[in-house]
């Protein structure tokens, strides 16, 4: 499906309440289905990745219902069983890192397989830490699918070379099932959900500054709320900041500090942004957001708050064209493997709107602020992140565009087109 984007004629107003966190999403039905008892899911996700990581769960012998509340009951006796073909992932790398981390130490082999954009997507940081741990993994030149021949596991002190949050899940997982202790240590800190859940659920496990320790352990059944999705509400702060006359309210952000790198970089970047009624659910941090259109100047993204904000990176390329200033990003290649290179794909798509934007080899240089043109086509590259940032650019332009195969959005988040037309009618 295509999507044609014009320039509204007011700014966004009016109050939404974010849909449900993908990446907590992911980690409450695969962990709740390695708990003895019936946990219950509050507000999970409606996006297709994590529809992945549940049919996956189901395909091991878990029971999953929703009841009339649209509450996620999930049913185990704690130990998964041998499926009986291949477990398809999607579009899913969270959903392929995580279940092999945990199929690694099953008694039995389960194959891995993804779509075409998943099938080509680095897998090797994934499997040499688990093959350290003594696991037994196939693959495509490092790439999906993965044939995993289940084995008894150690525990490892494991180093990794980049910050993913998707990594050292696996590894943590894998340590669920090894003799002895497992320890993860970081070169940044990542996004750390998979700590907070398991520790939540009764795992043995223990954080010290850049290093998670992780024990053999049983989890329980609990009840868990997901907030919503900060990566999602980045697209409607975006809109708001840099179309005019816009004031909106956010509700029901996760605001877990791991994933507020955004907000940090907006704020410096002058950003009107208030953040209302923290509170903490299911052991992550929550609360609305207020923001409101704002004069933004150019600013620096480097080093450690990279990982905080690594996938809203291509709507922050897209504010950085209206910002005053010359916009930095560094020590953002882990973009290049993505559901896209996503540092060629935004400089690429951005440069037809008339954006002065060059690539470099561990991300971009932005000069603003620059009058977007449109009456363009633009690509998605089959990837739900581009086509987000995409259509907020298009909130700018004079000229219409249109956005080849929009429905990649339905990936992560398909309320968006509903939502934006709450706020701009």
């Amino acid at each position: 499906m295509d999507k044609k984007i014009s320039k509204p004629k007011k700014g966004l107003t009016g109050r939404i309440t974010i849909p449900s966190d993908k990446s907590i999403s992911h980690r409450a039905v695969i962990f709740s289905s390695l708990a003895n008892g019936t946990s219950i899911i509050k507000n999970f996700s409606t996006g297709q990745d994590p529809a992945s990581s549940l049919d996956i769960c189901k395909s091991l012998g878990i029971n999953a219902e929703f009841n009339s509340k649209n509450e996620l009951y999930i049913t185990s006796n704690g130990k998964l069983t041998a499926p009986t073909g291949d477990l398809y992932c999607g579009n899913s790398g969270t959903t392929m890192r995580l279940m092999a981390g945990i199929l690694a130490g099953q008694d039995f082999n389960s194959t891995l397989t993804g779509d075409q954009s998943l099938s080509n997507r680095p897998m090797k940081r994934i499997i040499t830490p688990l093959s350290l741990m003594g696991a037994k993994i196939k693959s495509n030149e490092d790439k999906a699918p993965l044939e995993i021949h289940g084995q008894k596991l150690h525990g490892i002190d494991y180093t990794t070379p980049i910050a993913s949050a998707q990594v050292k899940s696996a590894i943590l997982l894998a340590g669920l099932f090894a003799d002895d202790k497992t320890s993860v240590t970081e070169p940044y800190l990542s996004r750390n959900h998979t700590e907070l859940m398991l520790s939540y659920m009764g795992a043995d496990i223990k954080t010290d500054k850049l290093t998670i320790t992780i024990g053999k352990s049983e989890l329980m059944p609990k009840t868990i709320e997901i907030p919503g999705d900060i990566s999602s509400a980045a697209y409607f702060i975006a809109a708001a900041l840099i179309v005019p006359e816009s004031e909106i309210i956010l509700k029901n952000v996760g605001l877990n500090p791991t994933r507020t790198g955004i907000l940090d970089i907006l704020k410096q970047m002058g950003a009107d942004i208030e953040i209302l009624d923290k509170r903490t659910i299911s052991n992550e941090l929550t609360g609305d957001l207020k923001v409101k259109y704002s004069n933004l100047k150019a600013c620096t993204i480097q080093g450690d708050i990279i990982p905080r904000l690594i996938d809203e990176i291509p709507v922050i390329a897209v504010l950085a064209t209206q910002a005053e200033g010359q916009t930095v990003i560094k020590d953002a290649q882990d973009l290049r493997n993505k559901e896209s290179d996503r540092i060629k794909a935004i400089v690429t798509e951005l440069k037809k709107f008339g954006a002065d934007i060059e690539e470099t080899p561990d991300g971009m240089i932005i000069n603003g602020k620059t009058k977007l043109t449109g009456g363009i086509e633009t690509e998605t590259y089959h990837d739900h992140r581009l086509a987000m940032s995409l259509y907020i650019a298009g909130l700018l332009c004079s000229k219409e565009i249109l956005i080849k195969d929009f429905d990649w959005v339905k990936i992560s988040f398909p309320e968006f087109e509903r939502l934006f037309d709450t706020l701009l009618t």
